[in-house]
């Protein structure tokens, strides 16, 4: 607060309720008996002074501003520079803080301000009241304001309010006695409960694990989430203004000593998606959207979604040599940026990639030496398992060291997890091939009643690329299988579309059937596209295709993506799409190159993303490290059989194949199961 507040605070003591000189005139010449009359006795007289003393006490006793009392509480914080976004003449500020294992950020038009705003949000955290004085009050305790809160005689701990400053106006209490106590008592009442609901005593105390009835998983996430576990306190971590004075939210939770975020358009959004989180898992339960249905889209904050694509947009630059390597022309970019929490300061690229094309169908391969499908998203998943299996073969070491820098935990029960609060976010230049991508500008026609009738004949159908081509084609065939020598005589390769894949993503995860008999699912939490990007199109056809898939079992979902385009999109670039894909992975300096037509490096080797390779790395975990399948005999030798060891991952798929069916969106279309019925040679 400033000076000028202070003194305004500290001279409310003269606004008492004194009679007016008959003489004394108004400003103006008005008249005494003009003005308003003084107030009466009784009841309305002891309201005001009500009034008085809520607004004395709240804030004269501590005249110090956030940023002073922050650094009473919790001295040797760093503030950190964020970022600074907005024109030039009005720029916008991101200050952050680290308190209790949390960062808050806060903005505003200066660094002062923004460093203020989160030094608020930080004690909101864990101080409740800004004195000892209004804390008293609230619970109901009418004492003396000359008593020493911080000693070992309070009722509280001295994390509510640690040697703030004490009043020196004993005055302002000169109205508790016992005939004002009545008109007291709803505020007092009213404390207390607010004091319970916020859990300003410290950890509440679990209870027991309930078994949820229909009725109850129809309720409020946040409310069924008390529940189950009581006395839970929400922190507002960042709170951001984005374009068109649109704010946005990030809350967390800490629950069974794990930390749970969500964000939203308002706080009460991002607690529910925080609740959500919790309980999914948790609990595994899974309750329906109550978000109207103009708003079922959970949106990234705006300028999050735009740092992501800038970290990709930045990396490719560094790994093309400022663009200027032949390598970097393509149509569609993609990659990975893993993140802990929402916090964009700790982001990581660790996988990118470009592409557009797929194997011809002369060149399939029967040793799992060729990549099939080599458009930006799927040669970008395929690195991430790469990753994963570089993240697992640190726990083959002996040090504790290595395992520390994993990503991965073991589990008691066997297999492993991933850390808590590590979140991984895809970025398309472009929307995905397929249904995702129907409803783009460039794909409507002239005949405007033409175009709204195929896209709605069409939509949510799956569809297939074209062989060696761009663009896709609805499932027309009702055999779920290709021939291998039908494709040898010249029959269509057929490849499901990069919109269809990324919804079985969402179901089964990113990981694939061999990396699931090591590590629970792992799901993106975040999908941010460049361009040709629609909000409520792209979230039906990746989710809400296939909302009657039923139960799914422990650890799988049915992953609620957060969607967002980017304020600044790259240009549309015409032309021809090169006939070459490359990725890079963290932890290399060059990028691969491979050649879209074969599957297969330019030189004519095979790639670090070929099925064959990834069988090899799989090999040599497997016996050595523990796994969330039971042992059935000695390793399998066919890559096939290597597959279907993850039994529930194989169940799960097959169940989401029939909901595709039975929701009338087509059949799912495999390569010619010969393609995967090679062995392991080391």
């Amino acid at each position: 607060t400033s000076s000028a507040e202070v003194k305004e605070n500290r001279n409310t003591g003269n606004l008492e309720d004194h009679p007016i000189p008959s003489n004394e005139r108004a400003r103006g010449g008005t008249p005494s008996s003009k003005r308003k009359r003084p107030l009466e006795e009784g009841n309305n007289g002891h309201f005001c002074k009500l009034q008085l003393i809520w607004k004395k006490v709240s804030w004269s006793v501590t005249p110090k501003n956030a940023l002073v009392q922050l650094h009473e509480l919790k001295p040797g914080l760093q503030y950190k520079m964020v970022s600074q976004t907005g024109p030039v003449h009005a720029p916008v500020f991101a200050v952050a803080v680290e308190v209790n294992g949390l960062t808050f950020e806060g903005t505003g038009p200066t660094k002062k301000k923004a460093k203020m705003r989160a030094a608020e949000l930080a004690l909101k955290s864990f101080v409740q009241f800004p004195n000892a004085c209004q804390a008293h009050f609230a619970m109901g305790n009418c004492i003396n304001p000359s008593t020493d809160f911080t000693s070992d005689q309070a009722d509280f701990p001295d994390t509510l309010f640690k040697e703030f400053e004490p009043s020196t106006h004993s005055e302002d209490f000169s109205v508790y006695n016992p005939v004002n106590n009545e008109f007291l008592s709803t505020a007092c009442r009213h404390g207390r409960l607010l004091c319970h609901t916020l859990d300003i005593m410290g950890h509440a105390k679990q209870s027991k694990h309930k078994i949820v009835s229909k009725a109850e998983g129809e309720q409020n996430p946040v409310v069924l989430l008390n529940e189950l576990r009581s006395g839970l306190r929400y922190v507002c971590l960042s709170e951001t203004v984005e374009k068109q004075h649109i704010k946005s939210f990030v809350m967390a939770v800490r629950v069974d000593g794990r930390t749970f975020e969500g964000s939203g358009r308002s706080k009460k959004l991002a607690k529910g998606q925080a609740a959500q989180a919790a309980l999914q898992a948790l609990f595994n339960i899974r309750l329906p959207s109550h978000i109207p249905s103009r708003s079922k889209c959970h949106h990234l904050p705006q300028d999050f979604a735009d740092s992501i694509y800038q970290m990709v947009a930045q990396k490719f630059q560094e790994l093309t040599d400022n663009f200027t390597s032949m390598h970097a022309r393509h149509k569609t970019l993609a990659g990975i940026v893993m993140t802990k929490g929402l916090d964009i300061r700790q982001a990581q690229v660790i996988v990118l990639s470009s592409g557009t094309k797929c194997i011809n169908g002369e060149y399939i391969n029967d040793q799992g030496l060729a990549v099939n499908d080599c458009h930006a998203e799927i040669v970008a998943r395929r690195a991430f398992v790469h990753f994963l299996y570089s993240q697992l073969e640190l726990h083959l070491s002996k040090r504790r060291e290595d395992w520390e820098r994993s990503i991965f935990v073991r589990l008691k029960e066997g297999g492993y997890r991933l850390r808590e609060n590590i979140l991984f976010h895809l970025y398309v230049s472009t929307s995905p091939c397929g249904d995702a991508r129907l409803n783009s500008p460039y794909e409507i026609t002239t005949d405007l009643n033409s175009s709204k009738h195929i896209v709605k004949k069409y939509r949510g159908h799956l569809r297939t690329k074209i062989e060696s081509g761009e663009g896709t084609i609805p499932v027309r065939c009702h055999n779920a299988a290709q021939t291998w020598d039908g494709v040898l005589l010249g029959e269509q390769l057929i490849t499901m579309s990069c919109t269809d894949k990324i919804a079985r993503w969402n179901i089964l995860g990113l990981q694939g059937a061999l990396l699931s008999s090591f590590i629970e699912p792992m799901y993106l939490h975040s999908i941010i596209v460049g361009s040709l990007y629609h909000t409520g199109h792209l979230s039906r056809v990746m989710s809400h295709r296939i909302e009657d898939i039923g139960q799914l079992p422990a650890s799988y979902r049915r992953n609620q993506l957060l969607l967002s385009g980017v304020s600044h999109a790259d240009a549309r670039q015409p032309g021809k799409s090169p006939g070459f894909s490359v990725n890079w992975i963290v932890g290399n300096t060059d990028l691969e190159v491979i050649n879209a037509m074969t599957g297969k490096r330019t030189c004519g080797s095979p790639s670090r993303l070929c099925k064959h390779m990834f069988f090899t790395r799989w090999a040599k975990l497997h016996g050595k490290l523990s796994t969330r399948t039971p042992s059935h005999g000695e390793m399998p030798s066919v890559y096939s059989e290597a597959k279907l060891v993850a039994q529930t991952y194989q169940s799960v798929k097959q169940q989401l194949f029939k909901a595709f069916q039975k929701a009338g969106l087509g059949t799912w279309v495999k390569k010619p199961p010969e393609q995967d019925q090679f062995l392991l040679t080391v």
